[in-house]
Protein backbone atom coordinates (compact mmCIF):
# COMPACT_ATOMS: atom_id res chain seq x y z
CA UNK A 1 0.00 0.00 0.00
CA UNK A 2 0.79 3.25 -0.79
CA UNK A 3 1.67 6.12 1.82
CA UNK A 4 -0.97 8.80 0.04
CA UNK A 5 -4.18 8.53 1.60
CA UNK A 6 -6.28 8.13 -1.95
CA UNK A 7 -5.51 4.74 -1.49
CA UNK A 8 -6.64 4.14 2.14
CA UNK A 9 -9.86 3.26 2.81
CA UNK A 10 -11.46 2.37 5.86
CA UNK A 11 -14.52 0.48 4.61
CA UNK A 12 -12.06 -1.79 2.10
CA UNK A 13 -9.74 -2.26 5.27
CA UNK A 14 -12.21 -3.65 7.63
CA UNK A 15 -14.25 -5.92 4.79
CA UNK A 16 -10.42 -7.10 4.47
CA UNK A 17 -9.62 -7.71 7.94
CA UNK A 18 -13.34 -9.67 8.34
CA UNK A 19 -12.33 -12.08 5.71
CA UNK A 20 -8.86 -12.60 6.96
CA UNK A 21 -10.42 -12.95 10.33
CA UNK A 22 -12.33 -15.75 9.15
CA UNK A 23 -9.53 -17.51 7.55
CA UNK A 24 -7.43 -16.51 10.81
CA UNK A 25 -9.93 -18.05 12.98
CA UNK A 26 -9.38 -21.51 10.56
CA UNK A 27 -6.19 -21.41 11.27
CA UNK A 28 -6.58 -20.95 14.57
CA UNK A 29 -8.64 -24.10 15.32
CA UNK A 30 -6.61 -25.47 13.16
CA UNK A 31 -3.47 -24.71 15.36
CA UNK A 32 -5.39 -26.03 18.47
CA UNK A 33 -5.48 -29.17 16.75
CA UNK A 34 -1.88 -29.65 17.02
CA UNK A 35 -2.26 -27.80 20.25
CA UNK A 36 -4.85 -27.83 22.71
CA UNK A 37 -5.64 -25.24 24.73
CA UNK A 38 -7.95 -26.90 27.31
CA UNK A 39 -7.75 -30.28 29.42
CA UNK A 40 -10.50 -33.06 28.24
CA UNK A 41 -13.75 -31.77 29.82
CA UNK A 42 -12.94 -28.45 30.26
CA UNK A 43 -15.42 -25.76 28.66
CA UNK A 44 -14.07 -23.18 26.47
CA UNK A 45 -15.12 -19.82 27.41
CA UNK A 46 -17.73 -18.99 24.87
CA UNK A 47 -19.89 -22.10 26.20
CA UNK A 48 -19.21 -20.77 29.46
CA UNK A 49 -20.80 -17.23 28.73
CA UNK A 50 -23.41 -18.87 27.06
CA UNK A 51 -24.67 -20.73 29.65
CA UNK A 52 -24.32 -18.02 32.26
CA UNK A 53 -26.54 -16.19 29.99
CA UNK A 54 -28.76 -19.21 29.82
CA UNK A 55 -28.51 -19.89 33.17
CA UNK A 56 -28.44 -23.74 32.51
CA UNK A 57 -26.00 -25.96 30.68
CA UNK A 58 -26.10 -26.84 26.90
CA UNK A 59 -26.72 -29.90 25.42
CA UNK A 60 -22.99 -31.27 24.03
CA UNK A 61 -24.76 -30.37 20.48
CA UNK A 62 -25.74 -26.80 21.94
CA UNK A 63 -21.79 -26.89 23.10
CA UNK A 64 -20.11 -27.00 20.15
CA UNK A 65 -22.79 -24.65 18.33
CA UNK A 66 -22.09 -21.92 20.66
CA UNK A 67 -18.83 -22.29 20.89
CA UNK A 68 -18.08 -21.90 17.23
CA UNK A 69 -20.27 -19.55 16.24
CA UNK A 70 -18.71 -17.09 18.80
CA UNK A 71 -15.26 -18.41 17.75
CA UNK A 72 -16.12 -17.33 14.36
CA UNK A 73 -17.80 -14.15 14.77
CA UNK A 74 -15.28 -12.70 17.46
CA UNK A 75 -12.65 -13.71 15.02
CA UNK A 76 -14.44 -12.05 12.07
CA UNK A 77 -15.06 -9.03 13.97
CA UNK A 78 -11.46 -8.56 15.26
CA UNK A 79 -10.00 -9.22 12.26
CA UNK A 80 -12.49 -6.10 10.93
CA UNK A 81 -11.24 -4.26 13.49
CA UNK A 82 -7.60 -4.94 12.93
CA UNK A 83 -7.98 -4.60 9.07
CA UNK A 84 -9.35 -0.92 9.37
CA UNK A 85 -6.80 0.15 12.25
CA UNK A 86 -4.04 -0.92 10.06
CA UNK A 87 -5.02 0.83 6.93
CA UNK A 88 -4.49 4.03 8.27
CA UNK A 89 -1.37 2.61 11.12
CA UNK A 90 0.20 0.19 9.00
CA UNK A 91 2.98 -0.38 11.73
CA UNK A 92 0.38 -2.09 13.57
CA UNK A 93 0.90 -4.66 11.23
CA UNK A 94 4.03 -5.91 13.33
CA UNK A 95 5.74 -9.33 12.16
CA UNK A 96 3.31 -10.00 9.85
CA UNK A 97 0.12 -10.09 12.14
CA UNK A 98 1.37 -12.22 14.52
CA UNK A 99 1.71 -9.04 17.29
CA UNK A 100 -1.91 -8.83 16.59
CA UNK A 101 -2.58 -12.15 17.72
CA UNK A 102 -0.65 -12.01 20.74
CA UNK A 103 -2.03 -8.64 21.99
CA UNK A 104 -5.61 -10.14 20.90
CA UNK A 105 -4.45 -13.21 23.17
CA UNK A 106 -3.70 -10.39 26.26
CA UNK A 107 -6.67 -8.59 25.67
CA UNK A 108 -9.26 -11.37 25.92
CA UNK A 109 -7.42 -14.62 27.50
CA UNK A 110 -5.13 -13.05 29.98
CA UNK A 111 -7.16 -10.13 30.88
CA UNK A 112 -11.14 -9.37 29.72
CA UNK A 113 -12.07 -13.21 30.03
CA UNK A 114 -10.38 -13.59 33.68
CA UNK A 115 -12.44 -10.79 35.02
CA UNK A 116 -15.84 -12.09 33.56
CA UNK A 117 -15.25 -15.59 35.09
CA UNK A 118 -15.05 -17.01 32.04
CA UNK A 119 -11.58 -18.18 32.16
CA UNK A 120 -8.83 -18.80 34.97
CA UNK A 121 -6.47 -15.89 34.92
CA UNK A 122 -3.23 -16.75 33.67
CA UNK A 123 -1.23 -17.69 36.40
CA UNK A 124 -3.89 -20.31 37.28
CA UNK A 125 -3.94 -21.82 33.85
CA UNK A 126 -1.74 -24.89 33.17
CA UNK A 127 1.44 -24.13 30.99
CA UNK A 128 0.08 -26.18 28.14
CA UNK A 129 -3.27 -23.89 28.34
CA UNK A 130 -1.09 -20.58 27.74
CA UNK A 131 1.41 -21.61 25.81
CA UNK A 132 -1.38 -22.67 23.52
CA UNK A 133 -3.16 -19.56 23.29
CA UNK A 134 -0.15 -17.45 22.75
CA UNK A 135 0.74 -19.81 19.78
CA UNK A 136 -2.53 -19.99 18.43
CA UNK A 137 -2.96 -16.63 18.01
CA UNK A 138 0.04 -15.64 16.83
CA UNK A 139 -1.18 -17.81 13.91
CA UNK A 140 -4.59 -16.70 14.00
CA UNK A 141 -2.83 -13.37 13.39
CA UNK A 142 -0.73 -14.12 10.80
CA UNK A 143 -3.44 -15.88 9.04
CA UNK A 144 -5.42 -13.02 9.32
CA UNK A 145 -2.43 -10.22 8.06
CA UNK A 146 -1.59 -12.80 5.12
CA UNK A 147 -5.30 -13.11 3.93
CA UNK A 148 -5.90 -9.17 4.31
CA UNK A 149 -2.81 -7.89 2.52
CA UNK A 150 -3.69 -10.20 -0.60
CA UNK A 151 -7.19 -8.90 -0.56
CA UNK A 152 -5.92 -5.22 -0.47
CA UNK A 153 -3.15 -6.86 -2.44
CA UNK A 154 -0.32 -5.20 -0.27
CA UNK A 155 2.87 -6.94 -0.74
Amino acid sequence: MTDTNSHRSLSKGALAGLIGGLAGSGAKILAEYFLPPRRPGQLPPPVVLVEQIAGHDLPPAQRRIAAQTLHWVFGALAGAVYGAIVEYEPSLAAWRGAAFGITLNRITHESILPRMGLAASPRDQPAQERISEWVTHAAYGVATDLVRRKVRKDR
